[in-house]
């Protein structure tokens, strides 16, 4: 793994190709890593092949869905963050993603600001996790962050991570 990048390593799986596409070059725009697949057992490859900090899965898709997905990544990649993205969302699909480890669920719509924000948040968990650290300390390590922008808490967050290596 390249220990000079200091961008978020995030995995997008998603069978909608343009929604894919868009998402990823709006995510890039902002600095992300990004690796697009369209299926669930693509997504298992590629966080095999990369170093994935954040998924961003798709519920409902052909072949392994992302309640599966979400399971199987989160076995192999227990620090990575999973985010559930769907359309077709139900109280009982959020609470059994949540059970299966999911970060958050995330109904589609959405706009961008609320997938940045959850990526943000996410990655902060993860962040934490990872340097066993609590809220209070890492929201005053981040105060210290010269840039309140999502851009820069990202890079703060990578820097400490990057820290504890």
């Amino acid at each position: 793994m390249n220990m000079e990048n200091k961008n978020i390593n995030l995995l997008i799986v998603d069978d909608e190709e343009a929604f894919l596409e868009s998402i990823k070059k709006s995510l890039e725009l902002r600095d992300f890593n990004v690796t697009a697949v369209n299926r669930g057992e693509k997504a298992l490859e590629a966080a095999r092949q990369h170093s994935i900090d954040i998924a961003l899965v798709d519920l409902k898709m052909p072949g392994l869905d992302g309640e599966e997905t979400l399971k199987r990544l989160k076995e192999e990649h227990p620090w990575m963050e999973v985010i559930i993205l769907t359309g077709h969302g139900t109280i009982d699909s959020a609470a059994e993603c949540t059970r299966k480890g999911a970060y958050s669920y995330l109904q589609k719509p959405c706009g961008l600001e609320q997938i940045l924000e959850s990526l943000i948040d996410a990655y902060k968990k993860r962040v934490m996790n990872k340097t066993k650290m609590d809220e209070k300390k890492m929201d005053e390590l981040l105060k210290l962050s010269l840039s309140a922008s999502p851009r820069g808490i990202l890079k703060k967050l990578k820097e400490m991570e990057r820290a504890f290596y």
